[in-house]
């Protein structure tokens, strides 16, 4: 086992600056599958855990402590929490050796997954059952979300070999992931997880 490997695992180094895996994709980009296949890898993984996850993160980050420190110490991966998404280079300072996975997809691919995530948020809130303010779509403002996160973690990563870009939707499967965690590709297939219901595969 590497060092990396060592460091990683809870029970070996406990305390909260231990390496982490981070998803560090906007979401709508495989964010969701890449949650399910770090639960069958055996890692305990968080993906979304709602508002008080990410003002827990937002207090952290604003009152300079380690960004995960509110958090549980035993998660071993994290993905579509926009404050962990976008300060991955904070998390980087703060937990050497992680890994990061900049899941990405078709932007216009993505644009349209996210408008579609706003109509049945809007039919939700109608119907008594959304209280959340992803409620509007704005292809402008969006695509240039995209390109500056992007572009800004293809650069803040370049040449490390603890970064992945990986487009889940593709279907690369386990081989890129397991390659970087340095684990064994399970028998089982790589998840997909939230289909879209009108249409072909869409991971959140």
């Amino acid at each position: 086992m590497d060092s990396w490997r060592i460091g990683f695992v809870a029970e070996a180094r406990p305390w909260e600056t231990r390496p982490r895996v981070f998803c560090i994709g906007l979401n709508k980009t495989g964010t969701s599958s890449f949650h399910a296949a770090m639960e069958i890898l055996g890692l305990k993984s968080l993906h979304w855990g709602g508002p008080a996850v990410r003002h827990t993160v937002e207090a952290a980050l604003a009152e300079g402590h380690p960004l995960l420190s509110g958090l549980d110490p035993a998660i071993d991966a994290f993905s579509d929490v926009e404050p962990v998404t976008k300060n991955f280079d904070v998390l980087d300072e703060q937990y050497p050796r992680s890994r990061f996975v900049l899941t990405t997809r078709p932007v216009d691919e993505w644009i349209d997954s996210r408008r579609r995530h706003v109509e049945r948020n809007v039919a939700r809130r109608q119907a008594g059952e959304y209280k959340g303010n992803f409620l509007v779509a704005d292809e402008g403002r969006w695509r240039g979300e995209w390109h500056c996160h992007v572009d800004r973690a293809r650069r803040y990563f370049a040449g490390r070999a603890e970064f992945l870009e990986v487009d889940l939707t593709a279907g690369e499967g386990w081989a890129p992931l397991c390659k970087l965690l340095d684990l064994a590709e399970p028998s089982v297939p790589f998840p997909w997880a939230n289909r879209d219901r009108a249409r072909s595969p869409d991971p959140c």
